[in-house]
Parts: C-alpha cells; sequence; structure tokens
C-alpha cells in the first residue's frame, strides 16, 4: 500500500505537531467519547490520549513518525476501514479528507465504523482563497486546493447533516499547518517549513520560486509589512479552517 506522503511526508513530524487551542476545539467536540477511530491519522499529533484509540494510516512513512507510546496504528484507508460496523463510538478526520481518493466512500465507510459522532477538520476553500499568501504571491495553490477542496454544503450532506464551526488560526501556532505563518510570513521561506506542508511538493518549482521571490523581496523592501501591517496586530485570524461535527 502506497500513500503521497510516502513520498512527502519523511520530515513531517519535524514541524507538524499538536497545536493546543486546536486541540481544545478537537477534544472538545470529541466530547465524552470513549472510543474513537482516526482516520487518516498521519504521525497522530490530534489524537487523544485520555480514550481508547485506532489511528487509520495508508502511509508507512507517516506510521513510522508516530512518537513511542501512540495509540495502535492501522496500515489502512479511508475507503476500505477494516473494522466491523459499528465498533467505535466517535471517528476523527484532521485535513485528510482531501487526501482521500473517494471521499463519499470514505464518509461512508465513517459513518459505518462509528456509532454516535464524525469530527473533521477540513477548511473552507472560498475563505481560504482570500489568504494573502495565496491571493498575492502563490496563486497556484488557489488552482491546486480548488479541486481537491470539499464544500461545506457536500462534506455535510455526505454526513447525513452536521454543524459546521470555525477554527481560528493563532498568530503562534505551534503546528506547522500551511496557514499557521499568516503573521510570520518570513516561514513561508524556510524550506523546512515547507517540508511539512504537501501542497510545496506538489507545486512545480517554477511557480513555487517565483512565489517566493516575491514574498522575499517585499519582506526585504517593507512593503509586505505596508500591505498587511494591521494583522501583526492580531491574535488570530480566520482563514477558513473548519470544523464538522456530524452526528445519528
Amino acid at each position: 500500500m502506497t500513500s503521497t506522503y510516502d513520498r512527502i511526508g519523511a520530515t513531517y513530524s519535524a514541524t507538524r505537531r499538536l497545536d493546543p487551542r486546536i486541540a481544545g476545539r478537537i477534544l472538545e467536540a470529541l466530547g465524552d467519547a470513549t472510543s474513537v477511530v482516526n482516520v487518516g491519522a498521519g504521525a497522530g499529533a490530534y489524537e487523544p490520549t485520555d480514550r481508547f484509540v485506532v489511528g487509520v494510516e495508508p502511509s508507512a512513512t507517516m506510521i513510522r513518525q508516530r512518537a513511542p507510546g501512540s495509540a495502535r496504528v492501522v496500515q489502512a484507508c479511508a475507503e476500505a476501514l477494516p473494522f466491523a460496523d459499528g465498533v467505535f463510538e466517535y471517528a476523527l478526520a484532521v485535513l485528510t479528507v482531501h487526501h482521500w481518493s473517494d471521499v463519499a466512500r470514505g464518509l461512508g465507510e465513517v459513518r459505518r465504523v462509528a456509532r454516535r459522532r464524525a469530527v473533521v477538520l477540513t477548511w473552507d476553500q472560498d475563505v481560504w482563497e482570500s489568504f494573502w499568501l495565496i491571493r498575492e504571491y502563490l496563486p497556484c495553490i488557489r488552482d491546486m486546493d480548488r479541486p481537491r477542496a470539499i464544500p461545506m454544503r457536500d462534506l455535510v450532506s455526505m454526513l447525513g447533516g452536521g454543524r459546521v464551526l470555525s477554527v481560528p488560526m493563532p498568530h503562534d501556532c505551534v503546528d506547522g499547518v500551511h496557514g499557521a505563518f499568516w503573521r510570520r510570513p518570513e516561514a513561508y521561506l524556510d524550506p523546512r517549513v515547507r517540508a511539512g506542508i504537501s501542497t510545496y511538493a506538489l507545486m512545480s518549482a517554477a511557480d513555487r520560486d517565483r512565489g517566493l521571490r516575491a514574498l522575499a523581496a517585499d519582506l526585504e523592501s517593507g512593503l509586505w509589512r505596508e500591505r498587511h501591517g494591521e494583522l501583526l496586530e492580531l491574535d488570530e485570524l480566520d482563514l477558513g479552517y473548519r470544523l464538522v461535527v456530524a452526528e445519528w
């Protein structure tokens, strides 16, 4: 079994780790669940540690990066979860559904193996496209993300209904997720940061280098600060990250 992250995820855990504020929102949504299946678990950053959890991850590269003492993990894909019906109370999926080959089938599997609830962290593409990084420097991200982003209404429909909650991005987010550096623009020039964001491995080198050269120049000249200095006064920003909570 192979996965995109077998190719690009070798250093993922160096920059992608739990942010306590994002984790708090996820844990609140998981509520009193005593058993959770974490679908597309990756290195397991947002798995709760106070209840029974099983991770599901297709990439052996990501599985090897799980910390000692992490929950049990099964190498499998979302579209064919190797569990009996209703064996878990809740299901969790963190920034993963856009990687699934068949989202409807994967979410159908989630509904099959989880008895009560699914908690899915994803993004709203319409809001994400307004991010200064995409709008001014790397419009190729818009073109790459638009086909793989799952519209909120479609995601909710596939889950049989649910609530959509905003997850604002803290200015000092510990998790190196793509939008984490909205107030620290120089971080996008660091290849170690970009290595933890799948988008940069998928875009063309020409598009990447053109956009990052422009960003570097605007940081050096002060133009970025002139355009976006008001962001430096904010503690958090809505970049479109959304938590979908569905019950049945």
